[in-house]
């Protein structure tokens, strides 16, 4: 499973990228927001950093405008994937951008159904949030399978990239189902090296060691 990291703080993009475990990044206009930085130096930045794609969204709302600051952003770097809200005006952004050979990203999917349309529209992206359905009391992870077993019955080359990761487990559950990326913020991603059972036997290690009186260097 490919990792994103879902952020436009270079800094820890670059920490990330540095350590190999950065496949992308995904960013959005709240993210922009947190940065407190011009959209289009920021992701210029980040796509000068990390050599795979690098989601910058579109803000209009209907599809001329949406192919508009597409191909703008697009401009940007070769690794930009242009990210799409799905709704019908940004399925037909969709259509013309990927048409053109553009990456396309299509974000805030909540159905199976939407997912099924962003492929036909020729995405290479789907981001289904799953933390924003376990908000309302949904299974994210149901979304998740649900999208995997359409996706393999017909071939679409659509990669399923799960959006709105909140915990550790919700990694593990993407990887097992078969998501081919995931994207979460990068404390969500350092996080998953962390377990009490290995800080216990370092602890332990550490006590025994002391008390040998030996140095390694």
């Amino acid at each position: 499973m490919k990792f994103f990291v879902d952020t436009a703080d270079v800094d820890a993009i670059r920490e990330l990228n540095d350590l190999g475990m950065v496949d992308g990044v995904t960013t959005n206009p709240s993210l922009i927001l947190k940065s407190g930085r011009d959209i289009l130096e920021v992701t210029k930045e980040i796509c000068d950093i990390v050599s795979g794609p690098v989601s910058a969204e579109v803000v209009a709302l209907e599809a001329d405008a949406m192919i508009a600051e597409g191909r703008k952003l697009a401009e940007i770097a070769d690794n930009i994937a242009i990210k799409l809200p799905l709704t019908w005006d940004g399925l037909k952004a969709c259509k013309v951008l990927s048409g053109e050979g553009r990456m396309v990203n299509v974000t805030l999917c909540f159905s199976a159904n939407q997912a099924l349309l962003a492929a036909k529209a020729g995405a290479s992206f789907i981001s289904p949030f799953i933390g924003r359905l376990d908000d309302i009391n949904l299974d994210g992870m149901d979304l998740i399978e649900d999208i995997r077993t359409i996706y393999d019955n017909y071939g679409f080359k659509t990669e399923i990239l799960a959006a709105s990761i909140r915990t550790v487990g919700h990694v593990q559950d993407c990887a097992r189902i078969g998501a081919d990326v995931m994207t979460a913020p990068p404390e969500v991603i350092r996080k998953l090296a962390s377990h009490p059972l290995t800080d216990k036997g370092l602890e332990q290690f550490m006590a025994d060691w002391a008390k040998t009186g030996q140095k390694i260097l």
